[in-house]
């Protein structure tokens, strides 16, 4: 699956047009060529986010940045307050779906975005702290209001070079 990365006229991602704001951006499909980072990927009137990095706990980081930079710029995400979040599931991509959609509950109960993420987990417990700040719609225009992470094409796997894989689509 390509990454759609071209540039609508207001700069925003949308289902037709997506550009990460930030980490590594892929042109013209997916690369994974930095040992770390994310994209966004095109996915009907979804979008898909993908993260990746040397661990497993690093992929989940940055498909927590991918969420992020669907709806605003990471960069503009001042790391002022952290927030605590854990969860367990039975499988890596249960954990995956689930770890995405407690940061989209805290976003929307706390009113926040988040910039920083540092993730740790045991077999299928996760423990992480998300760093943000409130939202500021002036500051932050956010371009989309995420409902939540699907199991649509789900992967959580160490890919042959031994970095780690982490992507799903999530509901615009």
């Amino acid at each position: 699956m390509a990454a759609l990365v071209t540039t609508s006229s207001s700069g925003r991602p949308g289902a037709a047009s997506l550009r990460p704001r930030g980490g590594t951006v892929a042109t013209g499909g997916t690369t994974l060529d930095a040992l770390e980072g994310y994209e966004l990927f095109a996915h009907e009137a979804d979008i898909g986010v993908r993260g990746w990095g040397p661990t497993r706990e690093k992929a989940f980081e940055q498909v927590a940045l991918a969420l992020t930079s669907a709806i605003t710029d990471p960069q503009l995400v001042e790391s002022r307050e952290p927030v605590g979040i854990c969860c367990e599931a039975p499988d890596d991509e249960v954990l995956l779906v689930d770890w995405l959609n407690a940061l989209v509950y805290q976003m929307a109960t706390l009113a926040m975005l988040f910039g920083r993420f540092e993730v740790r987990i045991h077999d299928h417990r996760l423990e992480a702290t998300a760093w943000g700040e409130p939202l500021d719609p002036l500051k932050h225009r956010p371009a989309v209001e995420i409902k939540g992470a699907t199991f649509t094409e789900v992967a959580v796997r160490r890919l042959e070079d031994g970095r780690w894989l982490a992507q799903c689509v999530v509901d615009v």
